[in-house]
């Protein structure tokens, strides 16, 4: 179903069954050989979301093969080289003294609970309402205690997330780390401006952005998002991705960044791969095409 500009989900629907299929990837992610990540919440997670497809996936209960293994194979490696790269920005974040961290759209991100986050820091969490409160009883259940101090913002990024990050406790005078990890697809252009714009407004000097941004989402990656979803329809995942994404003539992130006051590095996702020991998988599949995939950037920036 096409997205409307007043619609919602929970983690079984729409945009939420995305943050599902990423924690199954970083679930298979964490039990492979060298493993890059480890995430040990995300296949319970995914089992207390009771999407059948993605709970097979991690369980091991569902054989794929030709086309349909290789690009879950494909999915498995872009989100464990993701993970990685918002996993040390944040780690390095900290490392450089920022004890404030802010998750936009945080899904089934179990970062306030896995990193080793230095004392007193503090991390907020952005979603929807009802995506809150399934992950909070469900990392409850789980008997999972966070690493940081968590605070929960249960809002939509449509509304006025910065008031209710506020009422949280944030301190927009302390150098904050923000992460939008896979989130700009999901934004209209303008409201991927407007995010950038209260994000440069709650930022003291200091302050740390990570986020991709994928250069041409009308044409290729919507079409890659058609091909993935109809591959795995047969298995029982009836969410068209492409449907979920925003098109249109959007300004490019780190140009966007740079020219309201952020000093800007980005990498090529191919390079991140490499930075990390991996090859980017150069596979074709019938009816999809990861150039998109290597066409997207891992952008860095800091408040200057």
């Amino acid at each position: 179903m096409a997205r409307t500009d007043t619609d919602s989900w929970d983690l079984a629907s729409s945009v939420g069954a995305t943050a599902t299929m990423v924690a199954a990837a970083r679930a298979i992610a964490s039990t492979e050989p060298n493993a890059l990540i480890d995430d040990p919440y995300a296949a319970d997670l995914v089992r207390k979301v009771g999407l059948e497809f993605f709970t097979k996936l991690v369980d091991g209960d569902i054989a794929l093969d030709g086309d349909d293994a290789a690009a879950a194979g494909l999915m498995v490696s872009m989100m464990a080289v993701r993970t990685r790269f918002f996993d040390d920005f944040f780690c390095d974040a900290a490392g450089a003294g920022i004890r404030q961290a802010v998750i936009l759209a945080a899904g089934l991100d179990s970062r306030a609970y896995r990193l080793g986050w230095p004392a007193g820091t503090v991390v907020y969490e952005i979603d929807q309402p009802r995506v809150i409160e399934a992950k909070t009883a469900a990392m409850a259940e789980i008997g999972a205690s966070p690493t940081a101090e968590r605070r929960t913002v249960a809002v939509d990024l449509r509304d006025d997330w910065p008031a209710a990050l506020h009422a949280a406790g944030f301190d927009a005078a302390t150098p904050t780390a923000w992460i939008a990890e896979g989130l700009l697809v999901y934004l209209p252009p303008e409201a991927q401006d407007r995010l950038f714009d209260n994000i440069t407004a709650l930022s003291a000097r200091g302050s740390r952005l990570a986020t991709e941004y994928h250069p041409d989402i009308t044409s290729t990656l919507r079409g890659r998002g058609q091909a993935m979803s109809e591959r795995w329809r047969d298995h029982g995942f009836d969410v068209d991705l492409s449907d979920l994404w925003y098109g249109g003539d959007r300004n490019a992130a780190d140009e966007y960044l740079a020219g309201h006051g952020w000093q800007v590095s980005t990498r090529p996702r191919p390079e991140v791969f490499a930075a990390y020991g991996r090859t980017f998988p150069d596979l074709t599949l019938t009816g999809d095409d990861n150039a998109a995939m290597r066409q997207s950037v891992a952008i860095t920036a800091t408040r200057s």
